[in-house]
């Protein structure tokens, strides 16, 4: 009966037990495997030793130099030449604020190596030729991971330099916004060594290459893009080009005949440009005072105001040239019905009429293409369709540009550019 209630046991053993046994047993050994050091740990480790050794490396390279710049400023302090002195003590405790105490008195500074291979050789005027190059390399030797900036003061809030560099460069594209403002992007990067560097990013001026001079512009022969937008002959768009034209009319004879008046004649020419390839052209008696502010936006409600489009033309004399044709806006003119009759009428298109004008783009004083001269200046007058054409063309009026047609100059309006409607 033993024997059998035995054999009755064996058979009553579930078998799907053993078999979440196996799987356990299966589970436990690879995790064990994966535990032990395999490839993928030693090149995980490989990799951590590297980062800390090259992190070693930049720290001792930072410390050798600032050691260097200290023992020269000691130099400088005992030979008298206190203010240099400053500048070394300055350029090593921004190095390693603690160098003082890790600094060997007896032993000299190497000339060859103060200041490291990016300070100038001229000690006096600390020049640096490639003031770029210089900052990339004070971060790289600060830490392993590019840092834009760091705050300088302790802080609760969120710092800057804890957003991405994607997130940086795009703040940046609207600090340059559509408007091409980018003495604004001159200004941010004199906030610190990471600004400097992320305004000199070759996209956010490639992309302003190409919104001014069309997306077939090439940088050649300009090394940059920055070049390229610095030194290519264009039009500024942070401002109005203006011209003032004077002049002595003769007035009409008195009754008598006893005297004839003169009258002093005054008007102004504005030009402002856009991006892209917008512009805007008013004649006027105002002064710039009372006229400027009202062309800082395309929808003015200046009457007088013509806008058209503009291109750039470069001849084989190599002087570039801009040539504008502007016009009134057409406003749309509604059906109108007569009170007497309920008869629609219909508006009769008036006749389009256009002006066309070139400039010779210059630079005059210390500011570059500031100067724009006349060269043409003609008006297009094209009948309505409802009136029979001069000899079947378009009747062209073309005026001698003489000394009633002044230079315009620019003038920058901050208010142009103080607001940021679109990144670039």
């Amino acid at each position: 009966m033993n024997s059998g209630g035995v054999a009755e046991e064996g058979e009553d053993e579930n078998p799907d037990d053993s078999h979440l046994q196996l799987e356990l047993s299966a589970f436990r050994a690879q995790w064990m495997s994966e535990l032990l050091p395999g490839p993928r740990y030693g090149e995980a480790k490989r990799r951590l030793l590297g980062a800390a050794d090259q992190k070693r490396r930049q720290e001792l390279a930072r410390e050798e130099e600032a050691r260097e710049l200290f023992l020269k400023a000691v130099e400088e302090e005992q030979s008298g030449a206190v203010y240099e002195a400053i500048k070394y003590y300055r350029r090593a405790m921004q190095l390693v604020p603690d160098i003082e105490f890790k600094i060997n008195y007896n032993r000299s500074p190497d000339p060859d190596r103060v200041g490291g291979t990016y300070l100038a050789e001229n000690e006096g005027d600390c020049e640096i030729d490639d003031l770029l190059a210089y900052f990339q390399h004070q971060l790289t030797l600060q830490s392993s991971t590019l840092k834009i900036c760091e705050h300088e003061v302790e802080t609760t809030q969120v710092h800057i330099s804890a957003l991405p560099t994607e997130v940086l460069m795009y703040i940046f594209r609207w600090v340059v916004s559509c408007d091409l403002d980018l003495r604004a992007l001159e200004q941010l990067s004199l906030v610190c060594r990471g600004f400097y560097i992320c305004a000199r990013d070759p996209e956010i001026w490639r992309l302003a290459c190409l919104k001014v001079w069309g997306r077939n512009c090439t940088k050649l022969p300009f090394s940059s893009w920055r070049e390229m937008f610095l030194e290519k002959p264009r039009v500024r768009f942070d401002g109005v080009y203006i011209s003032k034209t004077s002049y002595i009319r003769q007035g009409e004879e008195s009754l008598d005949g006893f005297y004839r008046a003169w009258h002093q004649v005054e008007y102004y020419r504005y030009l402002r440009f856009f991006p892209d390839g917008q512009v805007m052209m008013l004649t006027t008696p105002e002064d710039p005072l009372s006229t400027v502010p009202r062309l800082r936006s395309r929808s003015t409600r200046l009457e007088s105001v013509l806008f058209g489009h503009y291109r750039f033309s470069q001849d084989t004399d190599n002087q570039t040239k801009v040539y504008v044709v502007v016009a009134k806006r057409k406003e749309e003119v509604g059906v109108t019905y007569q009170k007497s009759r309920f008869c629609r009428r219909n508006p009769v298109p008036e006749a389009e009429h256009s002006f066309h004008v070139g400039l010779q783009l210059s630079s005059g004083g210390r500011q570059r293409f500031n100067k724009l001269v006349w060269i043409h200046h003609s008006f297009f007058q094209r009948a309505s369709p409802f009136f029979v054409q001069v000899n079947g063309k378009t009747v062209v009026t073309a005026f001698d540009v003489d000394k009633m047609y002044t230079p315009l100059f620019f003038a920058r309006v901050k208010s142009y550019t103080a607001f940021s409607d679109r990144p670039l």
